[in-house]
């Protein structure tokens, strides 16, 4: 890379935080339309290349968008990106807190709201997941179980919440997988998930919830046995300490 082009990313670089900061700040809210090139380019003090090739990386981050003969306007006021990296540091507990969560709330949306499509492919993925002692290798069952789980979310009526879970999922699964090895799990057996599908058909949405803990609740019991503890873990003042007192 020739010093030139470093001393170009940098000045991107810099473009970038400066206008991510303004849609933070909420300068230019979402819906809004940003100022032209030329006005980027004096108000940021660069050039209108410079400004071009930063605006193109938001386009393609899905913070702006272009509106043929209209102009630039403002979808998003901090990066996807920005926010799945944040996801990607916590802790593997934290991240099954979250998964755990939000199978509680898919579970008691789709109790609510899962049409008849809805419900015959939960019944039916339910019923190719069967019983883990039916599968020969141990992946093909976790993915007939996440498969579930999946329909679930996709049956709860909210397709932010549905992406949210599917990416979630995935993540904890990997998670666990390279954190704990060969270490035996709690297998949730089917009547546990026959309970949350019942709950959805009956459209009870606070049984629903209830069950899709009761999945998840071992599981994280025994993570805390198997995972050391986090950094917030390790700060937290001893019960009956000062700082724990009014």
């Amino acid at each position: 890379m020739t010093a030139l082009h470093q001393a170009r990313r940098s000045l991107v670089d810099l473009a970038l935080e400066d206008i991510g900061q303004r849609l933070a700040a909420g300068q230019w809210p979402v819906g809004s339309r940003i100022p032209t090139e030329p006005e980027l380019a004096s108000l940021l003090g660069i050039s209108r290349n410079t400004v071009r090739e930063a605006i193109r990386v938001l386009l393609y981050a899905g913070l702006l968008e272009v509106r043929q003969g209209d102009g630039t306007y403002v979808r998003a006021m901090t990066s996807p990106a920005d926010a799945l990296r944040a996801i990607s540091r916590a802790s593997l507990r934290e991240q099954l807190e979250v998964r755990a969560m939000l199978e509680e709330s898919t579970a008691r949306l789709a109790a609510l709201r899962a049409d008849t499509h809805g419900l015959a492919r939960i019944e039916d993925a339910l019923a190719i997941r069967g019983e883990q002692s039916q599968y020969a290798q141990a992946d093909d069952f976790i993915a007939r179980d996440l498969d579930f789980h999946l329909s679930i979310a996709d049956a709860c009526g909210n397709a932010a919440l549905a992406e949210l879970y599917r990416y979630f999922s995935r993540v904890v699964q990997d998670s666990i997988q390279r954190s704990i090895h060969d270490e035996a799990l709690p297998d949730p057996d089917l009547p546990s998930h026959q309970a949350i599908v019942a709950a959805i058909q009956a459209g009870d949405a606070d049984a629903a919830g209830a069950a899709a803990a009761a999945v998840t609740r071992p599981l994280l019991q025994i993570l805390d046995r198997l995972l050391p503890p986090s950094p917030a873990e390790y700060n937290r003042p001893p019960p009956g300490s000062s700082s724990n007192r009014e």
